[in-house]
């Protein structure tokens, strides 16, 4: 089954891939993986904005995460012409917007892991990092960054 049926059945339609806010490139494919810049949450067109354990619910920063997620898909299709390319998700890193004293980061993350493993099955599983950090670029609530094994 192709990765495009998947989405189909799963009724997910991916966002329009984003353009850099700054002097990098969406993806980087090299030596089998593709490296995915971080990636900020929009719900709607709008950014997910605030700071988990303030004014960002648990619920938001997961959909946030998500969107995330959303939108790595968004940029390997573009960058690699189909997802079907996509052989594993080997590591998403999930940056959380929040306080000192909010520990759900894990929590937050699992929207942009739950997401990759409905897509992908087996190879959507991965490893993970999921940290606190102070502030995000554009006051972001959630920023997601992948590393995905690829096919020739």
């Amino acid at each position: 089954m192709s990765i495009d049926t998947r989405l189909n059945e799963l009724g997910i339609e991916l966002p329009a891939a984003a353009a850099p806010v700054a002097a990098y490139v969406p993806v980087v494919v090299h030596g089998g993986l593709a490296h995915v810049s971080g990636q900020l949450p929009f719900v709607n067109g709008e950014l997910v904005k605030g700071r988990l354990g303030e004014n960002v619910t648990l619920d938001d920063g997961v959909a946030a995460a998500r969107a995330c997620g959303l939108m790595i898909l968004a940029q390997l299709k573009a960058a690699l012409g189909s997802l079907d390319r996509v052989e594993r998700i080997v590591k998403l890193g999930a940056f959380v917007n929040s306080t000192g004293e909010f520990d759900g980061q894990p929590k937050i993350a699992n929207g942009a892991s739950e997401l990759m493993a409905e897509v992908f099955g087996e190879a959507g599983k991965h490893a993970r990092s999921a940290v606190g950090v102070p502030i995000l670029p554009l006051g972001a609530a959630v920023e997601v960054d992948a590393i995905v094994a690829i096919r020739d």
